[in-house]
Formats: C-alpha cells, structure tokens, sequence
C-alpha cells in the first residue's frame, strides 16, 4: 500500500506541475536559459516522432483496407478535412488558417515523396537533394508555361 501510495503522490505532482509547462517553455523563459531551448527542440523532435509514426501505421492500414483506392481515399479524406475546418471556421476565416495549414501539410508529408525518401536503397541525402531539386525545377518551369498560358489568354 505504501508503494502504491507514492507511486499516486508521484502522478498528482507530475499531473500538478505540468499545468507549468506553458510558462516553462515560455519565450521569455526559453530566451534566458538555452537548456530549456535544447528540451523544447527535443520535445518537438519527439513529437514530430510519435506523429509521423502514428501517421505512417495510419496510412498503413488504409492501404491495407483500400488497396489500388489508397491514393482515392487519401485525397478525399484530404478534401474532407479542408471542407470541414473551412464549414468550422465560417465566420472566422483567420482563425481557418492555422488548421489548413497543419492539414496541407500532413498531406504533402505522406504523400508519394515520402516513399521516395524513405526506400531502402543506399542512396546518399545528396542524391535525394538533387532529385528533389529537379522536381521542384520541373515544376516551376510547368507553372511559368501555365502562367504565359493564361496571359496570352487574356491578352486575345
């Protein structure tokens, strides 16, 4: 009973102290003291870590579930997502903002690019740079054709 007992004080005065961790990793408190900036990147990192593990058993088991529908179903469930924070936020559009922003990102963070990094080959991060430097050089050259497109377009 009396391990118990201290094991019970041990998790109330945990519980109580992290009601204190807004002003622990406060800006002001960060700014004075580095080790609290090392503890918050830490605890960001980790849990940038349970949420892209939580994310990849997720989409796991939907393409376990939808198979060849996997893309189909990932891109409608993007769409509901952004439907529903939008019909959320209706009269508050700035408060919609931060929201879609964590949910456009978790899509372009699971979506085919990801597979790309995370294959088991012996590729460096170099090589992986490279090739994602000319992806995003491809795309850009894409979006200036579609933009002189649309220009001459209107200028007829």
């Amino acid at each position: 009973k009396l391990l118990e007992w201290a094991v019970y004080t041990r998790c109330l005065d945990f519980l109580s102290s992290t009601s204190n961790l807004t002003h622990y990793f406060s800006p002001a408190a960060v700014a004075n003291n580095p080790t609290r900036a090392l503890l918050l990147i830490g605890a960001i990192l980790l849990a940038y870590w349970f949420l892209s593990l939580f994310l990849g058993f997720f989409l796991y088991i939907l393409h376990v579930l939808f198979g060849r529908f996997f893309w189909i179903v990932r891109v409608a469930l993007f769409a509901l997502s952004c439907v529903y924070i939008l019909q959320k936020y209706e009269g508050e559009p700035e408060h919609a903002v931060l929201p879609l922003c964590v949910v456009v990102a978790v899509y372009f963070m699971t979506g085919p690019v990801v597979f790309y990094w995370r294959r088991n080959d012996n590729s460096l991060l170099l090589e992986k740079v490279d090739h994602l430097h000319s992806q995003v050089r491809l795309l850009n050259i894409r979006v200036t054709r579609l933009i002189e497109h649309l220009d001459r377009g209107n200028d007829q």
